[in-house]
């Protein structure tokens, strides 16, 4: 089950998806903890343990959370190891003053961003599969 590679076929049938949750980011030294709660991703680093929860799960768990964001899925199969898919589309973010965290997941690529410019990072999206159509 191999993703699509070829970064022009890729670009012209992006479908993204804004996820209606707000979602944030936390860190927890106490891995044990960390592991019981509901999150959307769990990333183990040295300093503790990363979680990525809805803004709800951090109110109710006491996390000092930060970052409130919303998900956008990349509604593509893109490979793991395909080249230079992400990059054009932070720089255009990037270029709108819009900071953005990426994940990878088997299938699709997901973006993190602030949850006051979604709808910006929607249109831009658009704008860049509609491009690549062309």
């Amino acid at each position: 089950m191999t993703g699509e590679r070829d970064i022009d076929v890729l670009m012209a049938t992006l479908e993204p998806v804004l996820d209606p949750e707000i979602w944030v980011f936390a860190t927890l030294t106490d891995r044990a903890r960390a592991h019981d709660i509901e999150a959307i991703l769990r990333f183990e680093e040295a300093e503790g343990t990363t979680l990525v929860v809805t803004e709800t799960t951090a109110q109710s768990e006491g996390l000092d959370a930060v970052f409130r964001s919303r998900r956008i899925t990349l509604n593509v199969h893109s490979a793991l190891d395909a080249v230079g898919f992400l990059a054009p589309i932070a720089t255009r973010l990037a270029a709108a003053g819009m900071g953005v965290n990426p994940v990878a997941g088997f299938f699709h690529d997901h973006l993190f961003v602030p949850a006051d410019r979604a709808e910006d990072a929607m249109h831009i999206l658009h704008e860049m599969r509609d491009a690549a159509r062309r």
